[in-house]
């Protein structure tokens, strides 16, 4: 598989987590996601975007990056473009880093419901900011994270036949509706699984704090 980190402009907490996961994986930024870049320690292989949010401060070596510009009035997010871009080289699977936050929450929004729309053609995608990330859900999926993690099941349409194990509250084959609260704020009790017959969903875990993993 070949992972593409999109570097976008929310918010980074730059965990060991978010280290690892980026780890190995070619990287684009897109317009103020570059700002990411110096607190990873990454030089991305494109920046690209119409750079109205270009960061004033940026070491020389990011500044050199090649870019690929665009207008300002376009159809797409710079975050978007950097998507379709990685998918163009090559990608199998996506790190959306800076996907969360941010002082665009319609820039947010979009992000989660691009990674459901990848995911449903087949491209595996993770968001992150480091204090959250966030899984599209379709079939049975694993996740593995301490017990006692903070995790959370968002509903973008009525769900059918959610299950959820390894929680504090387990639920069996439930039908979900849409803008229900049903299941938020959960916590993790082992290994987590967690399958969706029908429906579109994210699955949002907000990871322990270094040092209380």
């Amino acid at each position: 598989m070949s992972l593409f980190t999109i570097l976008l402009g929310g918010d980074l907490f730059p965990t060991p987590a978010v280290a690892r996961r980026v780890a190995g994986s070619r990287v684009i930024a897109a317009d103020a996601g570059m700002k990411h870049a110096a607190v990873l320690g990454i030089v991305p292989e494109l920046w690209v975007g119409d750079f109205d949010s270009e960061p004033e401060t940026l070491p020389d070596h990011l500044k050199a990056v090649q870019r690929q510009g665009f207008p300002r009035e376009k159809d797409k997010t710079d975050g978007e473009l950097a998507a379709d871009i990685a998918l163009s080289l090559g990608a199998t699977s996506l790190l959306l880093v800076g996907a969360f936050g941010g002082t665009r929450s319609d820039h947010e929004f979009l992000h989660l419901t691009l990674a459901i729309r990848l995911a449903e053609k087949g491209i595996p995608v993770v968001l992150t900011s480091g204090t959250q990330e966030g899984f599209p859900l379709s079939g049975r999926s694993e996740f593995s994270y301490p017990n006692n993690t903070l995790f959370s099941v968002i509903a973008f349409s009525e769900l059918s036949g959610l299950t959820v194990t390894g929680a504090k509250w387990p639920l069996h084959d439930v039908e979900v509706p849409f803008g229900s609260s049903w299941t938020i704020s959960n916590e993790t009790d082992g290994l987590m699984q967690v399958t969706v017959r029908g429906g579109r969903a994210m699955l949002i875990v907000h990871p322990q704090p270094a040092g209380q993993e």
